[in-house]
């Protein structure tokens, strides 16, 4: 497996799903070995072995780097990323994984250079296309940007760790955030939108943000959780009222499915990833940025309206079972792998 993130060294989501899936593949009785930059963190039951990188454009050398690994012994390539120079064959089945679209983020991200980089990576994700036997995109709307992909397959959630657990919700009601507190999450506009709205209605709310760049003093009823461990952060998931990420692009927003494997009802703004997972609005509620707050707020003094969200999440949140994701991919390897030659019959 290829992916240069990992849990231990980044928060990115890539990294958390190449995680579930390769420590889901262990369990199964596969050996996987994950070629990365990041160590891999707590809980890893596959192997890593570490490219060592430093200085700027890591990304891209990263995959320079690749092309330098034998990976002869494995009968497997499954790319999460950063596979576009690895042309011929090197191992009998190559798969990849488009965990959203470089050109769509291009539109969101702010910055000239930023943006610039960001396209520059979409061309390397047409590229890889084409190296790959196989390509799927984590949702539907990716596809705008490569059509020639036909295969979905989303993200997975380990269901035996996220799950309801009605004894840890807490006395008050409370709003968990996911995210950053800058760029493309919003995480400093939804924290305005809960003191601006849901603080003077209900002065003992409480928004938890589990972030690193929130600021130490954020405000009234802010409460930044910064990192934590995978139990921490499914404690925080059990114990929340409601969750809410209003970022403007998500490719699938793996928090999204998380909180409605935890029997959550999830808010957020009406991008590409909120659509899919929430299966436009039917499990969920979309809403613009400017109406966050009054929904918030009308929605945490709501038991009824709670419930009938909960309940829709858990059932949604069935398809995105890592168990029935890592089905999907072990389709993908046993069907893609070149069938060996039957010699003719003389005649």
């Amino acid at each position: 497996m290829i992916s240069y993130y990992l849990p231990g060294g980044s928060k990115i989501g890539v990294g958390y799903q190449a995680h579930e899936i390769a420590n889901e593949l262990m369990r199964r009785g596969h050996h996987v070995d994950v070629f990365t930059a990041s160590p891999a963190g707590e809980n890893a039951l596959y192997g890593v072995r570490r490219l060592g990188l430093s200085g700027s454009l890591r990304t891209f050398r990263f995959a320079l780097a690749l092309r330098r690994v034998d990976f002869s012994s494995y009968d497997v390539i499954h790319a999460h990323g950063d596979d576009y120079w690895l042309w011929r064959r090197r191992a009998p089945v190559h798969v990849r994984t488009m965990h959203g679209s470089c050109f769509e983020e291009a539109r969101h991200v702010p910055g000239v250079k930023e943006k610039l980089r960001m396209l520059l990576l979409g061309l390397t994700e047409v590229l890889a296309t084409l190296v790959a036997d196989v390509t799927v995109v984590v949702s539907p709307r990716t596809r705008r940007w490569m059509p020639w992909v036909r295969r979905v397959v989303p993200n997975g959630v380990d269901t035996g760790r996220f799950h309801p657990e009605p004894g840890r919700r807490s006395a008050v009601p409370t709003v968990l955030f996911v995210g950053t507190w800058g760029n493309r999450k919003r995480g400093k506009d939804l924290a305005a939108a809960f003191q601006e709205h849901v603080v003077p209605a209900l002065p003992e709310a409480r928004l938890e943000m589990v972030c690193r760049d929130a600021p130490e003093d954020p405000g009234p009823g802010v409460h930044p959780l910064g990192a934590l461990s995978d139990s921490e952060l499914v404690a925080a998931y059990q114990r929340a009222w409601v969750f809410c990420l209003p970022s403007d692009y998500e490719g699938f927003g793996i928090p999204y499915a998380e909180a409605m494997a935890c029997g959550l009802p999830v808010v957020a703004t009406p991008n590409i990833g909120a659509r899919y997972v929430t299966d436009e609005g039917a499990a969920g509620v979309l809403v613009e940025l400017d109406k966050l707050g009054p929904t918030l707020r009308s929605l945490l003094d709501d038991a009824a309206r709670c419930a009938a969200l909960a309940g829709a999440s858990i059932e949604r949140s069935r398809a995105f079972a890592l168990s029935t994701v890592a089905d999907a991919y072990e389709g993908f390897y046993r069907s893609a792998r070149p069938q060996p030659t039957r010699a003719k019959s003389p005649t």
